[in-house]
C-alpha cells in the first residue's frame, strides 16, 4: 500500500477538512488568486501542513473543485428523494446556478494553470450525472417536460449560469432570470 492509498490519520484528515473549508471561503472572498499560505493561516494550520496535503496551488484549487462536485452530487441524491420533486428540481437548479460563479472562477483557474478541468473531475462529474439523472426522472413522473435529458438540464445550468453573471449586484433580477428558465423545464 502506498502514501497516497493509506487512510489519514484523524487529525490529518481534520486538517485537510480546515484546509478544504477554508480555501473554498479565502477564494470565494478574495479570488483564486490568493495564496495558499492565506489559506493556511484561515485554516489555522502551519503552510507546512498545507503543502503537506496540497503539494501545489493546483492540487488545491482541483482538490477545492471537487469538493463542490461531490456536494453538488450529495444535494441531487437528497432532493431526488424530495416529497415534491419539481419543487426540488427548482431548488437544485436555483441553487447550483446561485453558488456557480465560484465554481466556475475555479475551474477558469485549474485550466490557466494547464489542468484540464473536465478531466480532473470525471469521476465526480459520472456521479454528478447519474444523481442529477435521478433527480431529473423523479421529476418528470411528476410534470417536468419528458423530453429533457441530463445533457439538455446541465447544458441549461450552465447557460443559466453565464446569463446571471452581469446580475451579480442584483440578486432580483437573477431570480427572475433563474425562475424563467425553471418555469420553462415544466412548460410554465
Amino acid at each position: 500500500m502506498s502514501a497516497q492509498d493509506r487512510p489519514l490519520r484523524a487529525d490529518a484528515a481534520r486538517n485537510r477538512a480546515r484546509l478544504l473549508d477554508a480555501a473554498e471561503q479565502v477564494f470565494a472572498a478574495r479570488g483564486t488568486g490568493a495564496p495558499v499560505e492565506e489559506v493556511a493561516r484561515a485554516a489555522g494550520v502551519g503552510v507546512g501542513t498545507a503543502f503537506r496535503h496540497f503539494p501545489t496551488k493546483e492540487s488545491l484549487l482541483s482538490a477545492v473543485y471537487l469538493a463542490r462536485l461531490d456536494r453538488l452530487g450529495d444535494r441531487a441524491d437528497l432532493l431526488a428523494e424530495a416529497a415534491d420533486p419539481v419543487a426540488a428540481l427548482r431548488t437544485f437548479f436555483a441553487e447550483t446556478v446561485e453558488q456557480a460563479a465560484s465554481k466556475n472562477a475555479l475551474a477558469e483557474a485549474l485550466a490557466a494553470a494547464g489542468v484540464d478541468p473536465h478531466a480532473a473531475a470525471s469521476a465526480a462529474g459520472t456521479r454528478l450525472r447519474a444523481a442529477l439523472g435521478a433527480l431529473l426522472r423523479r421529476a418528470q413522473q411528476a410534470g417536468v417536460r419528458p423530453e429533457l435529458t441530463v445533457s439538455d438540464l446541465m447544458s441549461l445550468l450552465i447557460g443559466a449560469s453565464r446569463a446571471v453573471e452581469p446580475l451579480a449586484a442584483d440578486p432580483a433580477g437573477r431570480a427572475r432570470v433563474i425562475g424563467v428558465i425553471v418555469d420553462g423545464l415544466t412548460g410554465g
